[in-house]
């Protein structure tokens, strides 16, 4: 079976996704060098990993209420509740070799945000565009959460497929549903712990 990859910004392999229709789009595979089209998978939706409310008692258990953890070797998401008690979200997470862990604070937040290709991803990949402006085919999706001074973001995804995969170039991303689930209830100035 051949790998497909697609880009849900900074979150994918540096490949943007065009729209088709409402419910389809096109993908960019790295295998065959050619822009395909989605098969059988949607432009948002739910994330086909449940959230749920859950004890927690794993790194970090002990931080502050409204602290992120970020599990990227589970694939999860933590955002603690107090009590011993956090909402757990199913995560996409980075590649091989776009890893990344440490402690920051979330800098800011963004409500259909922008989404401006790093020069870094536009050297792989040069036909991305310089800017694009937020909305359904963005592929930062519904919200975005800024992670300190860093390029990353904890982010949405027209693309919930890619949820529960390591598919992207360092950012954290969620479906639409639960990026704009967890930008309620987040502050800025929230702890984030990226731990692997």
């Amino acid at each position: 079976m051949r790998k497909l990859f697609s880009l849900a910004a900074c979150a994918a392999l540096g490949l943007t996704l065009v729209a088709t229709s409402a419910e389809a789009g096109r993908y960019y595979n790295m295998e065959t060098k050619r822009w395909e089209d989605v098969k059988g998978g949607t432009r948002g939706g739910k994330s086909p990993i449940k959230r749920s409310t859950v004890s927690y008692d794993g790194p970090h258990s002990k931080a502050k209420k409204g602290t992120i953890i970020v599990n990227t070797k589970e694939r999860r998401l933590y955002y603690l509740l107090g009590e011993g008690k956090a909402l757990k979200y199913g995560v996409g997470v980075g590649r091989d070799g776009f890893q990344w862990a440490g402690t920051h604070r979330v800098s800011r937040k963004a409500e259909w945000p922008g989404w401006t290709p790093p020069p870094a991803m536009r050297k792989r990949v040069p036909n991305l565009p310089r800017h694009m402006e937020g909305g359904p085919n963005n592929p930062l999706g519904a919200r975005a959460l800024y992670i300190g001074s860093t390029i990353y973001r904890i982010h949405g995804s027209n693309e919930p497929w890619s949820i529960g995969q390591a598919v992207s170039s360092g950012c954290i991303r969620l479906s639409n549903e639960d990026v704009t689930h967890l930008y309620e209830r987040v502050k800025i100035g929230s702890k984030v712990h990226v731990i692997r």
